[in-house]
């Protein structure tokens, strides 16, 4: 289940502040931060986003 246009508009990375941008795979979809350094993905779990630092997969 995509998420809607309008409320990734309004999210943001919880560590930079910087616009996130989804990327949603069949298995593991998930909310990438576009900041240059900062890069963490957040996972999405039936269909909310988990925007926690702690939860977030570091960049490889």
């Amino acid at each position: 289940m995509p998420l809607e246009a309008g409320l990734l508009e309004i999210l943001a990375c919880p560590a930079c502040h910087s616009p996130l941008d989804d990327r949603t795979a069949a298995d593991s979809p998930e909310l990438v931060c576009t900041g240059a350094d900062c890069g963490l993905a957040y996972p999405v779990r039936d269909g909310i986003p988990v925007l926690l630092v702690d939860e977030a997969r570091r960049p490889a």
